[in-house]
């Protein structure tokens, strides 16, 4: 079955918006009911910002009101929810301005999509493998300044390139048969004794 794009983010769209079970949506973002629950009560992505599937044509609202109805009914994604254009192939350019704020990106990406491997973080962001590790390690010469921002909103990849990634990393994990990873809620500054 195919997850939704961002599933930890629409989960909580669908807790704050609509009246489905914590199984329906569970089952509709790859996720535990108990995860669910608790992102319900607050104990799990206090800073994650709903993620709207209709809006981004992920889901039908029938489809929503149907299975509202039906506690039994579980939510179909849209046939057209996969992304299909590519970004041309070649070297990225980063401008000189933006560069400080690919560790951000970086930072951002690993917490929100734990799926992204290396090589997709690098063609994604225009980075190294050498700058991923020390970001994920917090060896990064500026880490205490780390916060993780959407490397979107900062202009380093469009929406469509990382929807596509993330839809490549989720279908990689399902023909291998791997779970998808739940996103762990970790702060980049818990061993900074300032």
């Amino acid at each position: 079955m195919t997850l939704p794009l961002m599933p930890k983010a629409t989960a909580v769209w669908l807790i704050e918006k609509t009246g489905l079970t914590f199984t329906q949506i569970a089952e509709f973002c790859g996720m535990h009911p108990l995860e669910v629950q608790a992102i319900a009560d607050g104990e799990v992505a206090g800073g994650i910002n709903g993620y709207d599937p209709v809006k981004n044509h992920q889901l039908a609202q029938s489809e929503i009101t149907r299975c509202e109805a039906n506690s039994d009914a579980r939510l179909k994604m849209l046939a057209s929810a996969s992304p299909v254009a590519r970004r041309a192939k070649g070297a990225r350019y980063t401008p000189v301005a933006k560069r400080n704020d690919r560790p951000d990106a970086i930072a951002f990406v690993l917490r929100q999509f734990p799926q992204l491997s290396e090589i997709q973080i690098v063609k994604l962001l225009g980075t190294t493998k050498d700058t991923i590790i020390k970001v994920r390690d917090r060896q990064h010469w500026n880490s205490a300044n780390i916060k993780p921002r959407d490397p979107v909103i900062l202009g380093l990849c469009t929406q469509t390139d990382l929807n596509a990634a993330v839809t490549a990393a989720n279908e990689r994990l399902a023909r291998e048969g791997h779970a998808l990873p739940v996103v762990a809620d970790f702060d980049l500054h818990e061993n900074d004794p300032s």
